[in-house]
Parts: C-alpha cells; structure tokens; sequence
C-alpha cells in the first residue's frame, strides 16, 4: 500500500521481507519511514470528551456428550500422528491450527473438511498403485479449504509463506518403499474412515442448544438496558455459519436471520441485495461495486427495526464493518489470536455505541485447555470488559496475532496431561505478565515526562455539544452553501440539512431536486437523504460560485449577540470596528502550498491576528454586506505584507527540510535496491558452496558428473549475477542522482499572492 503513496519509499518486496518481515529488530526503522502517512487514534486518546460504554462479560458453558468428545478426542489422536500423508510435516502447524479451529467449532465444520481430506487421500492412493507416487504437498487444496472456510487474511499469509519456505515432500521415511508406504497410506485412510462414520452418527447439538440459551440470556440483557434487540454471532466456519443458519430457523428465529460473509452469495442474501438495489436505485448510496454493495445491504437489513435480529457471521465481518447499533456479541468460536477477538469486539463497541456491550464467550467444560485459554484472554489481556479492553501496547508487544496461536497449538499437540496443560499455560501466562508490566511502567514514564496540565482542559467538551458542532472546514463549507444555493434552496440550520427546489442548471443531470443531508465527519443523521459533502457535484458547484463572486471593499456587522457558544477574542471587540482584510499566498517550491492569511486591526489601531481574524469571521453578519468607497489604512496593508513575508520564509524552511527528508528516503531506497540484487548473489553462493560438499561425498562418476553439471551452471549464474550488481549499482545511482536533480530544480521558489477581499466591520 505505501507504494501507491510513494512508489521510492521501499525498494522491492524481497528487499522489504528480509528487512523487516524477517527482522523485528528492524521494526523503529519501518516506523521511521512510514510514520508520514500512519496514524492510528485510539479509544485513550479521545476517552475525555468521547463517553465510550462499557463491556460486560459473560460465559456460555456447555458439555459435549460422551460421543461429542469421543469424536474430538479421536481427531485430536489423527492430528498428532508422527507422520501423515494427510498433514505433511511442511504444513504441519498452520493446517493442525485450521483443523483444531473446525474441530472446536461444529460437527458439519469438522465432517467436511475431514470428507475433503479422505477424498485427496483416495486419489493419491491411486497414484501409487498406478506407480506415480505424488510428492505434492497439497497447498492448493490448502487455500481451497482457507477459502471454502472464510478463514482470516493472516492465516492465509502465513500459509503461503511456510508453503514457500517448506520442503514438499510426504513421508520421507518410507519415500523409497512403495510397498510400506502405501500400507501406511491404507492404514491412515482407515482411520480417517472410521472417524468420519464416527462423526455422521452423531444426533446430539450440544453446543448449538447452548446457542439458543445465550441469545435468550443475551437478549434478556438488552432488554434490561433498552437496547435494541440485535446480535451477532462470530464464528470461524463458513460451515458453521450455514449450520447455525439452519439450526436457528428451525428453533423460533425463522425470517430474522442474516449471513455475512467473504462472499455474501447466500440465496437469502441475494434476495436482500436485491431488494436493497430496488430500494435505492437511482441514489448515491449505490456504489457500482457489487460486493461493497452486497455488505451494506446487508448490514442496512440488520439495522433496519423490521430486519434480522440476529447476524451470523464468519470472520469477514470483523474489519471495516460498523454495527454500533448492536450491542451483544457472541463468540460461537473463540479465537486464539487476541487482535483477533479485539477486532471483533471493536465492530460494536465504538465510537457511536449507546448501550453497554455484551460479549457473550462460549466454553467447553470438558477441555482444560479450552479454559486456560479463556482465562488468559479475559483476565490477563483483560478484552472483555471496561472501556478499553485489551491494551493496544500490549497486543502490539506479546508477539504476532498468528504465532500466538502457534504458541496455544503447540499446547494442544504436546501435553497429554491436565498437569502438563496446566504448566504449559502457567509458562505462557508468566510470559505475558513480564510484557503487561513492563508496557505499564514504560507508559508511566512517558506520561511523567510529556504531560501537559492543560490537555484536559483542552479536550473536555460534552459529546452531545461535539456532536452537534461542525468541525472548522464543515462550517466554512455550510457557510459557502447557503450563500450559493440561498435561492434554490430551503435550509434546515439545525439538522444542517436543506431541500433542494430550483436545480442549478450547471448540475441539473448530477443533482436531483429532493432533501440533501451534511455529512459530518463518518456520520450521515438522515440517511434517506442525499449525502451532501465537499466532492459532491452540488458542493463542487457551491464552491466554484463562492471563488467566483464579485468582492468589493465592504461593510459588515458581525451578530456576536446570535453567536451559540462563547468566542473570548470576538466577545472583547464588541461595540468596536475596524478592517479585516484576506490574501491566498500560493507557495512553490518542493511543493505547492497555500495559505489564507487574514490581517485585521481596529480603528483604535490594536492589531489583529490570524485567530482573531478567523473567529470573527465564524460569526454570522447581520443583514447583506454593502459595498463602500473608503480604503484600508496603510498601517494594516503593512502589516499585511509582513505577515506575507514571515510566512513565506516559513514556508522555504519548509521546503529545505522536507528536501532533506525526500534525499535520504532516496538514498535508502537505492541500498534497498542494490540489497534484493545482492541477496540473490548470495542464495546462489549458498547453493553451489551445498553442491560442492555434496559433489566431494558422491560414490559414482554418474553422481559426479551431475554434481559438477550444476556446479558449473551455478558458476555462471554467480558471475552473471555479478555483472548484474554492477550494472545494477550503475542504474540505481543514475537514477537516484536524477531524481535528486529533479528534487533541486524544484526547489527554485516562486509566489503568487491574491488579494480575496477586504473588510470594514463591526461587533455587535
């Protein structure tokens, strides 16, 4: 992604992996070049004038029956076999992860993909007798199944990585015995068998009629707090999410059910989609992309009163997706990645939510291990309840989402005792505690040394009022909109909202009579209405009729009587007047920058400055400016062209420091060139100096012959690679060297200044 923002930030993806993919320690080093364009606000920051709701937790216990748990032990016993065709060792722990997940989560999950596996395995031990014993190590079918399941994007990622860093082969042991090695394939293929039959004869749905009692628990909680009767069940299976679909419909929640999913090609869903095209067709909330669409229709019929009451969905809805109008959520699957259930969590416990949020944990009373992990998640990384939940330090520092979950998987495979869980889980969770105390005392010390006593003061505003105020440009911008459209319009101040009647001719195809609604920050208050915001093709015209505006010197009365809230600078200059006057400077140089620069003084000659000019400006005039003949006085045109002045050697410095930046992000962008091309040099030095040593334990001339084949064809890649770092080294400096010529020619400054209009005013 940073590529398309700057395309010389990194140099290639091999370079980027061995720097900091495969380097934590490079980690300040990644921060320092990207941390122009990322920024992340957390809940802490704003936590003073944003009233964030709390999070409840509960916990739906459940016991599986004698036969539920003797199908999980069964596959836990296939799942940790020394060798296996159906889990070779290159995909060992990641496809173990994604069984033991399926597992945990429903028969059908687990029943299905296990039927997969057998299929896979029938067709390998055709290969063999046919004499084409298969080395595939399957990744494939690996991907098929990660997207059959909608499993998350970082299992994925991981996958495809170890894929790429494994070795493909089966079981090595008996590679050259066909005879034991398809016995052993039978064997395995027999034992699935028996597991599968296992799994079909199952009737009971333990864990499913546990459902039913935590929505009914769950929505016994919203009702105690008058929240709207919503919930959305997470669960890591699209399997699952079909079979829950089914087993609700026919347990009372028939009709108020919706799936969410990676695809969202549930015959319900089309249904929905569908529906929710007719209702908007012809508005902009119809994007044009289908799946985008898909998603909102979905989530709109969640929302809607008449709507589901209930979403199931898979781990496709646990980013970007906005349900702060829900507030119980229930983990069918809990995960082991704790980003993970923090992200989940996150779809509703938000910015906008109103109610307390109820997470609702589903726990198998029947596995130790299934409680420790619980336990570590809730009471060690604390997610599940308060205003934060977990700590974004500490789930930033305790490792990454993926091996975490390696870390509990190695748990599941190697203890066989309560004892040796129950130590193993002791380890871990002393692991996390040395992290969580020493994040604490670190950010201890940064707030003793960076706090400021007149933060607070700064930031506590009452969110009804945040609310209700447009930010600086969003008032700016309604401003210029009820100028513009004063006489085609109808303005509603309060809702910031307005019905359009006589459409500019400009914009008559792209704007359609009817009711348009400001959107303030992510928020739309009416959403039936027309989104009204700066990119529209009405808000372009308003903007383009504002610069075109005939300005003459003029005379104005600020209101501050009507002001709603109170402006301390403008609030002394009432019952005084004096000048105001306004200039574009346009600075180029590196770059092309803009400023507005206000210059204001009163008739007792107190100067004004850029925040008084602009405060006063926030205030509404009473009546029509009028036009007048009298001129500014010299002082105030001096002190406006030092302003320009002192703004404009701001500006350079600027522009120095920035071609400072711009000349050693370059520079690095050549070493990381130069180092992919000199990586490949050494995987090649690597290669031949393995053959070489081989060559030298060769019996054979036949052995021999074929060792120094290669060595030879390596020989010539090196020096072929070789002449390619020179001629790399040669291109990549020609190339950094133009572009900081460029940057130079760039920095020849030039500057424009525009006088907008000037002012005689008075505060009332």
């Amino acid at each position: 992604m940073s590529t398309l923002i700057d395309e010389h930030l990194f140099g290639d993806d091999k370079a980027f992996r061995k720097q900091f993919v495969n380097n934590d320690a490079n980690l300040p080093e990644l921060r320092e070049r990207i941390k122009h364009f990322t920024h992340r606000t957390l809940r802490k920051n704003v936590l003073e004038y944003v009233q964030y709701t709390q999070r409840k937790a509960l916990t739906q216990p459940f016991e599986p029956t004698d036969d539920e748990q003797a199908v999980y032990d069964a596959v836990s016993a296939f799942l940790q076999r020394e060798h296996s065709f159906a889990l070779p060792k290159s995909q060992r722990h990641l496809t173990g992860l994604i069984l033991r997940k399926l597992l945990a989560s429903s028969t059908p999950a687990i029943m299905g993909t296990l039927g997969s596996i057998y299929q896979r395995l029938e067709q390998q031990l055709k290969e063999m007798h046919e004499n084409l014993v298969s080395v595939s190590n399957g990744s494939s079918w690996w991907y098929t199944l990660a997207d059959e399941e909608d499993l998350e994007s970082d299992t994925l990622e991981a996958l495809e990585e170890q894929t790429q860093e494994s070795a493909s082969a089966a079981i090595a042991a008996d590679a050259n015995n066909p005879t034991n090695l398809t016995r052993a394939l039978e064997e395995e293929m027999a034992e699935l068998g028996g597991i599968i039959e296992q799994a079909s004869n199952l009737n009971d749905h333990t864990k499913a009629s546990a459902l039913l009692s935590a929505l009914t628990l769950g929505f016994e909680n919203m009702q105690a707090y008058r929240a709207p009767r919503k919930a959305i069940i997470f669960t890591e299976s699209r399997r699952t999410q079909e079979y829950l679909h089914q087993f609700l419909s026919a347990n009372g929640y028939a009709g108020k059910l919706v799936l969410f999913s990676g695809t969202n090609n549930h015959p319900e869903s089309q249904v929905i989609y569908r529906q929710w095209l007719e209702e908007h067709r012809g508005t902009d909330r119809v994007t044009g992309s289908a799946q985008i669409d898909k998603r909102t229709a979905l989530i709109d019929h969640f929302r809607d009163k008449n709507g589901a009451d209930i979403m199931i969905a898979t781990e496709a809805a646990a980013e970007g997706v906005n349900l702060q109008f829900c507030a119980l959520l229930i983990n069918y699957d809990l995960p082991w990645n704790p980003q993970r259930v923090e992200q989940r969590i996150g779809r509703c416990h938000r910015y906008g939510q109103q109610f307390d949020v109820v997470v609702i944990n589903f726990l198998n009373t029947r596995n130790q291990a299934d409680q420790r992990v619980l336990e570590l998640l809730s009471e060690k990384l604390n997610l599940f309840s308060g205003v934060f939940g977990a700590s974004d330090e500490v789930l930033g520092r305790i490792e990454s989402g993926i091996d975490f979950e390696k870390r509990i998987l190695t748990i599941y495979d190697t203890c066989r005792t309560p004892e040796e869980i129950e130590a193993a889980f002791n380890q871990l969770q002393s692991e996390l505690e040395e992290v969580i105390t020493h994040r604490v005392q670190e950010t201890q010390e940064k707030l003793l040394e960076n706090f400021d006593e007149d933060v607070h003061d700064r930031l506590k505003l009452r969110l009804d009022e945040a609310e209700a105020r447009l930010d600086k440009i969003g008032r700016w911008f309604w401003g210029v909109s009820r100028y513009a459209l004063a006489k085609c319009a109808r303005f509603e101040p309060q809702t910031y909202s307005f019905a359009l009647q006589d459409v500019p001719s400009d914009v008559s195809q792209h704007a359609p009579p009817g009711h348009y609604q400001l959107i303030r920050g992510a928020a739309q208050a009416d959403m039936l209405a027309h989104a009204y915001r700066l990119s529209h093709p009405l808000g372009e015209w308003a903007l383009q009729q504002a610069r075109q505006a005939a300005t003459p010197v003029a005379s104005v009365t600020f209101d501050y009587q009507r002001h709603e809230t109170k402006l301390s600078q403008v609030e002394a200059l009432v019952g005084q007047s004096g000048w105001l006057t306004l200039q574009r400077l346009a600075f180029t140089a590196f770059e092309t920058t803009e400023r507005l620069l206000f210059s204001g003084m009163t008739d007792s000659g107190v100067l004004l400055d850029q925040e008084a000019c602009e405060k006063l400006m926030s205030v509404e005039a009473r009546g029509v400016p009028s036009a007048i003949s009298l001129q500014p006085p010299a002082a105030l045109v001096e002190n406006s062209q030092c302003q320009l002045q002192a703004v404009t050697a701001e500006l350079l410095e600027d522009n120095q420091r920035l071609f400072m930046e711009e000349r050693d992000k370059l520079e690095k962008w050549a070493d990381d060139k130069l180092l992919a091309a000199e990586e490949a040099l050494k995987n090649t030095k690597a290669q031949l100096k393995q053959h070489k040593r081989d060559a030298r334990k060769a019996i054979t001339l036949q052995e021999q012959n074929a060792y120094q084949e290669k060595i030879a064809a390596l020989e010539r890649q090196q020096r072929q690679q070789r002449r390619e770092i020179f001629n790399a080294e040669d291109e990549i400096i020609d190339k950094r060297d133009e572009l900081i010529d460029s940057l130079q020619v760039r920095l020849k400054e030039t500057t424009e200044t525009e006088l907008l209009f000037t002012l005689r005013w008075q505060v009332v």
